[in-house]
């Protein structure tokens, strides 16, 4: 008797169809972070072998789909997080940044591993010396290559930016005292 009353009092608190008591209020902006937060698309822009660990990052074993960005999109218009893993030569660079510009706003970008942080170990006239030359980077992952842990605390770190983002009001002030 005793073990029946505490299952049926378990799922009564499991489920509770009152309306009444189950109202959240926020600000709109914050609602809109936290959507953005947790439904990143990710670009994957492989280049190199940090492109192993980049599609190692999206396996069972590592489960990125738990943050909500299991969804890789090969088409920029319906990503909005380029992950650039792995080494970026010139004349890879227009290609890249034609992808970037084709991603709608707002957008980010996440240099994974050495060589698209820095250019790693080549120090080559072939070789772009860091995505930051031509792209805006928000997180850096650093090693050579990364681990997918690694990639998925970049990509906390990164929900943890778009967390705090000022409200948009904020942001066009600015750019109104910007044009004065």
């Amino acid at each position: 008797m005793s073990a029946e009353i505490v299952g049926s009092s378990l799922s009564h608190a499991a489920y509770d169809s009152k309306v009444e008591g189950n109202i959240i209020f926020t600000r709109l902006d914050a609602a809109i972070n936290w959507m953005r937060k947790n439904s990143l698309w990710p670009m994957p822009m492989g280049l190199a072998c940090c492109a192993i660990e980049l599609m190692a990052t999206g396996a069972a074993r590592f489960d990125i789909s738990r943050f909500g960005m299991e969804v890789m999109r090969f088409s920029p218009r319906q990503a909005d997080v380029m992950i650039v893993a792995g080494t970026v030569t010139y004349k890879m660079a227009l290609a890249v940044r034609r992808i970037w510009e084709q991603m709608p706003e707002p957008k980010w970008c996440i240099a994974m591993g050495a060589c698209a942080s820095s250019g790693g170990m080549y120090r080559s006239y072939a070789v772009l010396q860091g995505i930051d030359r031509i792209l805006p980077v928000d997180v850096y992952i650093s090693g050579c290559p990364p681990r997918p842990e690694a990639l998925l605390e970049g990509l906390m770190k990164l929900q943890g930016i778009i967390d705090q983002e000022r409200p948009i009001e904020e942001q066009l002030e600015d750019i109104k005292k910007a044009q004065v």
